[in-house]
């Protein structure tokens, strides 16, 4: 266990590092200068991060289920593919719409649906985050009265 402390450490080190580099980087070159191509490498090293975040996260739980319950690990797989079908739903019901007064040209409709897709999977995540405080508030008050009885 040692040995992993040790090059998660290093791996963490390592990133931050190349973080450092990119943002240095993009301040030496400047963020509006040649096209905006620092700001290119600050979101193309952010992608990376979320992905590899991402992946560390289904990786190490997937090890550590599978470790101290192998049976865990279908719930795990059950879970994963039950999100990605819940964002294809969501995906597919996306429109797509054009943008409204933009004074640029509009993108391409896969973009557009993609957008409306993320903007539909932030605001059920923030009502099922909004619900659940509620009811969790509700489901607390009436176990503190029936506990109290």
């Amino acid at each position: 266990m040692k040995n992993y402390s040790k090059i998660f450490k290093l791996l963490m080190l390592v990133l931050i590092i190349v973080s450092v580099l990119v943002l240095l980087a993009g301040s030496i070159v400047g963020f509006e200068s040649k096209g905006g191509q620092a700001v290119d490498w600050l979101l193309v090293w952010a992608y990376a991060m979320v992905v590899l975040a991402i992946l560390a996260i289904v990786v190490v739980g997937l090890i550590i289920s599978y470790k101290n319950n192998p049976k865990s690990v279908v719930k795990l797989g059950i879970g994963i593919v039950a999100i990605a079908v819940f964002c294809l739903v969501v995906y597919l019901i996306s429109p797509g719409s054009e943008a409204i007064n933009l004074l640029v040209d509009q993108p391409d409709h896969g973009t557009l649906k993609l957008v409306d897709t993320v903007l539909n999977l932030t605001y059920i995540a923030a009502g099922a985050a909004i619900v659940s405080i509620i009811a969790g508030e509700i489901i607390a008050s009436v176990r503190n009265k029936q506990a109290s009885k």
